[in-house]
């Protein structure tokens, strides 16, 4: 370093120590009074250095649009043994300006931080400002490694991983292929981060053509490795292989954690296996890998997916008096196991546990508890429960206002329905596509179609998604309310967005037909399906039996019972009300009771739609008695 000088003023001041060479305030005054020279010219880098070491930071930012990438090179050239001081410059510098080169150079520099976070930080910058592509970066950040004589491959496991956390998986691949070209070998934890984000984005192909090429350039695995491709299997379906692999990984020295087994303990559950899961967990415990609350709690839940909820709650106090202690997202399965079973008590009573054991519910509890209420009608608890959440200082999220939205829909208030989606919307909450079509449905079950359709073409303009759902729902409140005309324009609509209508769309336009007596159409309807590919079901073939049988045409009804017996499908006790119906109206009465037999002897028990069919079809038959005998 230069020596200093001390400037004397006739006014004493306090002292400023400045280089020899030049003064920080003539190259200030230089860089501002003549802006047509180059003002990076007339400054040198070592003032820029010692502004830096001297942290004048105003100074460097001031001088920064002036200077060039050059210059600002040599600083951190000059800075490269003190990297905290040279990111504190970069980031003075304008750092979106800089060329790629500059940029690679001060990514270099800061590689030499302890932490990675700043080098990722700058990397994922460069890389989204799409200045250059990976392999431009990546050659530059290897002739950065060479100037700067760094020896690792930190720069290119940090670009990869860069990469990676930003879903740009395929970049890092490309820069996994460079590396291998120039000799490099990927530490474990790169590849680890390439495999994660293929798991992730569900390619698993592509995660195992790159466990195969580690496997060849003589990568060592680690337990986390093995984790992610058993993970993989898991993914595939392929179970039976996912135990298999912990064989595999033990034959090459690396010992399977609880992280292994719980991955497929997860899978086996999620996938309804509840007794293959129990197996994987007896052989954890046989290897003296202890479950912990998570092993138990994917148990518990596949439990609960099967409506084994006795056995759920056995599980949950084994894990208890194991000294495991149950997380919100245990409590939560249980409880939304409960309330899908309607036993709204033992929900709550799980709920106050979690309380008393100190666990605050979370936004999910109360949703399930609400949407359980409003499955009973019950909306004044279910009010009362939003009002104790929001109490609590938990905000109802957009799950939450599209359960009131679609509960308040469902129990016929409009008004409390909107009143909502105008709450959330100033809340900044964007409605859902599942919350604009409860509003339809609501709109549609009260007649106000014109309202429905107004909403529809506001969901429209808003560029949200419409699916075949809110199409159905549309559709149903047209043909209830007799415009078949509108409900086929729909059709033509759902063409033309290419939403493809499924068998509820065209049970919805049958029944529509059938109301107004035109059941010929419906029967066209029904072939039209079969031409698209749609199965029709159980409700397609009553529609048009209940069509027919209204009008007397039994004959017709009979043939489709028959091609409904023909695909495979048994008659329901709908099927029998309508021929019964029919029949009892043709005053065909013997006809209608050997049905009666018939469904009975099938293990269908008759309700009061039945009875009533015979009793006034036995009123017919006596009035037509009665008229004969008169004659």
């Amino acid at each position: 370093m230069k020596p200093y000088k001390i400037l004397k003023h006739q006014n004493p001041k306090p002292f400023i120590l400045i280089p020899h060479q030049r003064s920080l305030f003539s190259a200030l005054s230089s860089s501002t009074s003549d802006q047509s020279q180059s003002p990076s010219s007339e400054i040198s880098p070592d003032v820029l250095v010692e502004s830096a070491r001297s942290s004048q930071w105003h100074f460097i930012k001031h001088l920064s649009p002036n200077l060039d990438s050059s210059l600002i090179s040599t600083v951190l050239l000059n800075l490269h043994k003190t990297p905290e001081l040279a990111l504190q410059f970069t980031s003075h510098v304008e750092f979106h300006r800089l060329d790629i080169k500059t940029r690679c150079l001060a990514i270099a520099v800061a590689s030499r931080l302890p932490s990675p976070k700043p080098t990722l930080n700058l990397l994922k910058r460069t890389v989204s400002s799409d200045i250059a592509g990976v392999a431009v970066i990546f050659d530059e950040l290897s002739l950065a490694r060479e100037r700067l004589g760094i020896s690792t491959t930190i720069l290119f496991d940090l670009l990869i991983k860069a990469c990676c956390e930003m879903k740009r998986v395929d970049e890092g691949l490309e820069c996994f292929y460079m590396m291998k070209d120039k000799g490099f070998i990927p530490k474990i934890e790169t590849c680890n981060a390439l495999l994660s984000t293929f798991l992730k984005l569900n390619r698993t192909e592509s995660a195992w053509v790159l466990y195969a090429e580690m496997f060849k350039m003589r990568i060592k695995s680690s337990v986390y490795t093995f984790n992610i491709m058993i993970n993989v299997l898991c993914k595939e379906g392929k179970l039976k292989k996912a135990k298999d692999f912990i064989g595999f990984m033990e034959n090459l020295g690396v010992n399977p954690n609880v992280v292994t087994y719980n991955t497929i303990i997860h899978a086996y559950c999620s996938r309804g296996r509840v007794e293959g899961a129990r197996f994987v967990l007896n052989a954890m415990r046989s290897k003296g890998i202890q479950p912990d609350s998570y092993s138990y709690s994917s148990l518990i839940s596949g439990m609960c997916k099967d409506k084994r909820l006795e056995e759920a709650s056995e599980m949950f106090e084994k894990m208890k008096e194991m000294g495991l202690v149950p997380s919100a997202v245990t409590y939560n399965i249980l409880i939304d196991g409960y309330c899908n079973e309607g036993d709204l008590g033992k929900a709550f009573r799980y709920r106050d546990e979690m309380v008393e054991q100190g666990i605050s519910p979370t936004v999910s509890t109360y949703n399930m508890l609400v949407h359980a209420l409003f499955m009973e009608c019950k909306m004044d608890e279910a009010d009362d429960l939003v009002k104790e959440m929001e109490e609590k200082g938990l905000s109802p999220d957009q799950i939450t206002y599209s359960i009131l939205i679609n509960g308040y829909s469902r129990c016929g208030n409009v008004k409390k329905a909107f009143s909502f989606h105008d709450e959330m919307l100033t809340k900044g909450i964007q409605p859902t596509r599942i919350t604009y079509t409860s509003l339809i449905y609501a709109l549609s079950k009260r007649n106000r179609m014109t309202e429905a359709d107004n909403l529809f073409e506001k969901i429209m303009k808003k560029g949200v998604a419409v699916d075949v759902i809110m199409f159905n729902a549309l559709i149903d409140g047209h043909c209830a309310n007799g415009n078949m005309e509108r409900a086929f324009s729909l059709l033509k609509e759902m063409d033309k967005l290419n939403v493809p209508p499924d068998d509820v769309t065209y049970n919805t336009l049958m029944q529509g037909h059938c109301r107004e007596g035109r059941v010929e159409e419906a029967r066209e309807l029904l072939d039209e399906m079969k031409r698209r590919g749609i199965k029709p079901d159980h409700v397609s073939y009553n529609t048009l039996i209940s069509g027919y049988s209204r009008r007397g045409d039994m004959k017709d009804a009979l043939r489709v019972r028959d091609e409904m017996l023909s695909t495979g499908f048994n008659p329901t006790l709908l099927t029998y009300n309508a021929l019964i119906q029919g029949f009892c109206h043709n005053q065909e009465g013997d006809i209608a009771e050997e049905l009666l037999k018939e469904m009975i002897s099938k293990g269908i028990t008759p309700d009061d739609s039945t009875y009533l069919s015979l009793i006034d079809g036995m009123g017919n038959i006596d009035q037509s008695v009665e008229s004969c005998n008169s004659c």
